[in-house]
């Protein structure tokens, strides 16, 4: 069981503040390996997730990256910390929470992609002026920033 579950089990629904990071990764096209997710809904989002206990965020990125994608990757430039009331989540099952994102973009990865099948339908690389109407809205504001910059 992870921190953030056990947590909840001590406090049910009520807000908390996690820390989460996400990667933007390029391929050598220029498209985003972008993972339509299980939950919620099938929605499109950048590989990543939240913090355990111990963990920097670039490792919390590396983590999740490689959890969700079956990518190692290489390094990672800060893109920007997102924080704040606009981040206020109310899950499905009615957990509340505050999430601190640290976003990262790379274009260095290997490894061959195997896609964890419990929290992802799929994952593919997408180009920037093709992506998913459906998309997490934290996720498409750090795509958004981190394109305006590149």
């Amino acid at each position: 069981m992870g921190y953030v579950e056990e947590l909840r089990k001590l406090v049910g629904t009520r807000p908390l503040i996690f820390v989460g990071a996400v990667a933007v990764i390029l391929d050598d096209k220029g498209r985003i390996l972008m993972q339509q997710r299980r939950f919620p809904n099938g929605v499109w989002g950048l590989p990543g997730g939240l913090m355990e206990l111990g963990e920097s965020t670039e490792e919390v990125a590396r983590r999740e990256v490689y959890e969700e994608t079956g990518l190692t990757i290489g390094h990672l430039q800060l893109i920007n910390v997102y924080s704040g009331k606009e981040h206020f989540i109310v899950a499905e099952n009615g957990d509340q929470f505050y999430v601190v994102t640290v976003a990262y973009h790379t274009n260095e990865f290997e490894g061959k992609m195997d896609i964890d099948q419990i929290e992802s339908i799929k994952c593919a690389f997408i180009s920037p002026d093709e992506l998913p109407e459906r998309m997490v809205g934290s996720h498409k504001q750090i795509i958004e920033e981190f394109l305006a910059n590149k």
